[in-house]
């Protein structure tokens, strides 16, 4: 039997140590528990050998320092106090580290988080390399987590409570100049000299920390009543952003007050103590379980054993806002060349001038070079007809919602590219097999939906119809994957999935305003329950001439539960499209967003709010949980895990909850189907639960 490969091995040049992490068959470095004993029998041997006068600490992996903890070691502890006893251990091996004679030198290529920024902070002085792919940060809080190795005490310490707490409460990535900037590396060189620079300062003996700081920041800093105001006014930034619903974030300002108000020893305990208690919550729980989907869907290279096609280049039908976003994701996250075919001028100018206004802030501030830039939008191109489209690979489809007109684009990509090209039509409410009727090559026929505004939103759905063949779906996917997007694979049915469990949510926020429910208060229930803004606001951004257009659709081919309020016919009327036209249900104009009160009038309602603010959210959610069980149960998704990626990321439904097949594993199958019940007694017979919850309740089953 072979010898298990060492995780860290030490080899000398000249009187410096030089330690390489490779953790054996993985891809990237993560930290795990059972190295421990490995790590202490390495400093044993370090601390007996007189001849090092240094040490500098590197990756064996080529593009990656330490992604980070593995976070399966989680799932094991069973109570606070073993998650607690795991974040004592790995704060003692790095105190370790910190107290070594010995200077000891990071040298940081690639991701450097959570646990892998934590073991960089405990050596003495770091060095990153100018790549960029290399990232510095401490995003434990987006798994309802904090740092658990010291980073709670040791990054205030260096780079100031303002820009830690700015990192650690975000989760926010720092590039190479702005970690270098912030003082969280002391130097920052090309990859190709990283480790002589490492060694070079090693030799140096341990560097010594000067943070520049302005006088407004070292007022703030520097004593209690600054730090009581900085503290003060972080608590109440995070309690409007995430309205109570995530314990982490208050617990990370505790914990870093602990520190620096009573010293290093007390931090870490408190540091050890709230880690403990955090990974026992159902919020981290639940945010550990969307990392773990989001990780296993990342590693599915096929679609049902197929591969996908080689993709050189891309064409894009349109250059209006949906286009011109796909174009930019194409061509400056995939780095394809993209080609803009639009009817006039105007569209290809559009789609250029958002390119250049999404890249130039980031030029500016220095997160992308000029010529990168530049580099960028020269891969995008337009033309008015079919010139350049002889040598695409695949083509998105980005023109208005016309059955005719999508048909017509099938037709003339056919007669226009190559035999092998891929159409994918970015509809939000077509039937895909419609479309693709009368191609001459369906199997290259699918939907790929995307979200607006393309450049933020992280979603697409994947819509195959019964002919498209399982090479032109995995094809589909690797450019989603390469554009930066989470793909999910969902049936042609109406509404797909996302609009399909969206439409009657928004249905009943409207029910609630023709109620009389004020509109600030019916966004205000459901903001707070967790959504990133209020169902009306959602009407407003996603057009109310668009959310028209798609509800008959789904009430002809899903009954009359789709049916939206009849009295949103008079919104149209009056010429109300939402934030497009700057008149919705809200005013949109320079002085803010103010609610627009001759909606009331319009509408025939008179605002008084009667309901409670969690009784209105749950009206709304009930229907969106009713919704997604029903399309799981038709297969429209294909798992519970890809429904809540797909609610989620698509919707921004609370990522607290783990979305919403989540949601209802943990609340109880049965909970919920007595509550819909309750529910469907009092406001009518929509809310009655679907036969797929009955069923499940029934038999004491859940989707997890």
């Amino acid at each position: 039997m072979s010898e298990q490969q060492p995780t860290f091995t030490l080899r000398k040049d000249d009187g410096i140590g030089i330690i390489t992490m490779n953790v054996p068959g993985e891809r990237m470095n993560t930290l795990r528990a059972s190295f421990a004993g490995e790590i202490r029998a390495l400093l044993d041997d370090i601390q007996a050998d007189a001849s090092l006068k240094g040490l500098v600490l590197c990756s064996g992996k080529p593009d990656s320092f330490v992604a980070g903890a593995d976070v399966n070691m989680l799932a094991a502890c069973q109570s606070a106090g073993e998650a607690q006893a795991l974040a004592r251990a790995g704060q003692e091996i790095f105190t370790t580290l910190e107290a070594l004679k010995l200077p000891l030198i990071a040298a940081i290529h690639g991701p450097c988080l959570g646990g892998g920024l934590e073991l960089a902070l405990a050596c003495h002085g770091r060095v990153c390399s100018d790549d960029d792919i290399t990232r510095l940060g401490l995003p434990e809080v987006q798994l309802g987590l904090l740092p658990g190795s010291g980073g709670t005490q040791r990054l205030p310490r260096l780079v100031g409570l303002t820009r830690a707490l700015d990192m650690m409460l975000t989760g926010k990535q720092l590039r190479p100049k702005q970690a270098l900037k912030a003082g969280l590396v002391d130097d920052m060189v090309p990859h190709s000299i990283l480790l002589d620079t490492a060694i070079a300062l090693a030799r140096k003996g341990k560097p010594k920390h000067k943070r520049k700081q302005d006088l407004k920041t070292l007022a703030l800093e520097a004593n209690p009543f600054g730090r009581k105001l900085v503290f003060d006014k972080a608590l109440s930034a995070l309690r409007h952003k995430t309205r109570g619903n995530y314990p982490a974030p208050e617990k990370l300002l505790e914990v870093v007050r602990t520190g620096l108000e009573e010293g290093m020893s007390k931090g870490l305990a408190a540091e050890a103590r709230a880690f403990g208690e955090l990974v026992m919550t159902p919020e981290s729980a639940a945010l550990r379980h969307l990392f773990f989907a989001t990780t296993e869907m990342k590693k599915e290279r096929t679609f049902q054993g197929a591969e996908p096609m080689a993709l050189k280049r891309i064409g894009v039908l349109g250059g209006g806002l949906m286009g011109g976003g796909i174009a930019f994701v194409t061509a400056t996250r995939a780095g394809l060349p993209v080609r803009i075919k639009d009817i006039a001028h105007n569209g290809i100018n559009q789609a250029m001038a958002t390119a250049h206004q999404l890249l130039a802030p980031r030029v500016k501030k220095q997160q992308l070079r000029a010529t990168e830039m530049q580099r960028q939008l020269a891969l995008m191109t337009g033309t008015l007809d079919y010139s350049g489209f002889g040598r695409v690979d695949m083509v998105v489809e980005a023109v208005f919602e016309d059955l005719e007109v999508k048909r017509k684009m099938v037709a003339e990509v056919e007669a226009h590219c190559p035999a092998h090209v891929v159409f994918a039509s970015n509809t939000s409410s077509l039937p895909i097999h419609q479309i693709a009727e009368g191609a001459t090559r369906p199997e290259r026929v699918l939907g790929l939906h995307y979200f607006s505004p393309v450049d933020k939103m992280p979603l697409a759905e994947i819509i195959p119809h019964a002919g498209t063949s399982n090479e032109t779906v995995a094809t589909a996917i690797k450019l989603a994957r390469a554009q930066g997007k989470t793909p999910i694979v969902v049936r042609d049915k109406a509404g797909f999935y996302v609009n399909r469990i969206l439409a009657p949510y928004l249905n009943e926020a409207a029910r609630l305003l023709l109620e009389g429910e004020p509109i600030e208060a019916i966004d205000r229930a459901l903001v707070d329950y967790g959504f990133p803004v209020g169902p009306i606001t959602l009407l407003d951004e996603v057009g109310i001439d668009v959310a028209s257009k798609i509800s008959p659709i789904l009430e002809r081919e899903l009954g009359s539960r789709f049916k939206a309020p009849e009295a949103f016919g008079k919104l149209l009327d009056d010429k109300r499209h939402g934030k497009k036209n700057g008149r919705g249900f809200y005013r949109f104009d320079k002085k803010g967003k103010p609610v627009d009160e001759s909606v009331y009038r319009l509408l025939g309602v008179k605002p008084q709010g009667r309901l409670p603010a969690g009784d209105m959210a749950e009206r709304c959610v009930l229907l969106m949980l009713n919704e997604a069980a029903m399309t799981l149960d038709e297969g429209v998704v294909a798992s519970a895990r890809d429904g809540d990626i797909g609610a989620i990321f698509g919707i921004g439904f609370p990522p607290f909850s783990g979305g919403p097949f989540h949601h209802m594993h943990r609340q109880g199958i049965s909970a919920i189907v007595a509550k819909m019940e309750e529910y469907a007694r009092k406001y009518g017979e929509r809310f009655a639960p679907c036969d797929a919850l009955r069923r499940l309740a029934e038999e004491g089953r859940s989707y997890y």
